[in-house]
C-alpha cells in the first residue's frame, strides 16, 4: 500500500464495538481546504501528537485505530543506497499497527472522507530499527531520530481503541527486536517503495 491509497482500519463504533472502516492512508486534518494536501500525513510522530495541528483534535478525542498489515517495508541504507526490508511478525500473526483517524466532510461538495495516519516512536536505541532510514550526516549516531512504527499487541488492542490517554500512551513502545522477523526484499530496488 502506498500514502494516499485506500486501505482498512479499525476503530471504536459509537456502541464501543469494533468497527472496520476504509479510509485514505494520509490523515486529512479539520481544517483542511481540500482532500489533496501538500504536505505528508500518513505517519505522525507520537512525541508530537499533543501539538501537531493535524493530530491533537484526533488524540484529544480518543480518535485511535489499528491498522491491520501483514507485513510493512522499511529503507535501509547501510550499503549506501536504499534497500528495502520486510518486517512481519516472528509468530506469524498479522502486525496490529497504532495509528489515529479522522472524518473530513468537503465543505463544498459534502463527500465525506475517512483517512488515518499511523503512528511513529523514536527508535535510536532499537537494535534493528535504529539501523533503518537514511542517516543524516550532520547527527551523531545516538540522536538520527529514527523512526518506527508502533505495534499494538493483540490483548492491548481494546485499551487502545477505548482505553483513557493515559492507559493509551502506555502502550505506546518498541517492539521487541525477537518479535520481528526481518530481511531485505528480494528483488526490489531503491525506486520502488510500499508498505
Amino acid at each position: 500500500m502506498y500514502p494516499r491509497a485506500l486501505g482498512p482500519f479499525v476503530r471504536a463504533g459509537a456502541e464501543g464495538e469494533r468497527e472496520l472502516v476504509v479510509g485514505q492512508w494520509s490523515l486529512i486534518p479539520w481544517f483542511a481546504k481540500t482532500a489533496k494536501l501538500t504536505y505528508a500525513t500518513n505517519n505522525a510522530r507520537f512525541e508530537e501528537i499533543t501539538a501537531k495541528a493535524s493530530y491533537k483534535q484526533p488524540w484529544q478525542r480518543a480518535q485511535r485505530c489499528i491498522i491491520p498489515a501483514l507485513s510493512f517495508d522499511e529503507p535501509c541504507w547501510e550499503t549506501g543506497r536504499n534497500v528495502w526490508w520486510t518486517f512481519r511478525r516472528a509468530d506469524g500473526e498479522p502486525w496490529g499497527l497504532a495509528g489515529l483517524w479522522n472524518t473530513w466532510t468537503d465543505k463544498e461538495t459534502g463527500e465525506v472522507i475517512e483517512s488515518y495516519t499511523m503512528l511513529t516512536q523514536n527508535a535510536d536505541a532499537h537494535p534493528l530499527m535504529r539501523r533503518m532510514h537514511k542517516p543524516d550526516p550532520k547527527l551523531p549516531p545516538d540522536r538520527q531520530d529514527k523512526r518506527s512504527v508502533v505495534a499494538i499487541e493483540p490483548t492491548d488492542v481494546d485499551q487502545w481503541l477505548r482505553g483513557s490517554h493515559d492507559e493509551a500512551a502506555k502502550l505506546v513502545r518498541l517492539t521487541p527486536a525477537e518479535m520481528m522477523a526481518a530481511a531485505p526484499v528480494p528483488g526490489v530496488d531503491s525506486g520502488n517503495k510500499r508498505r
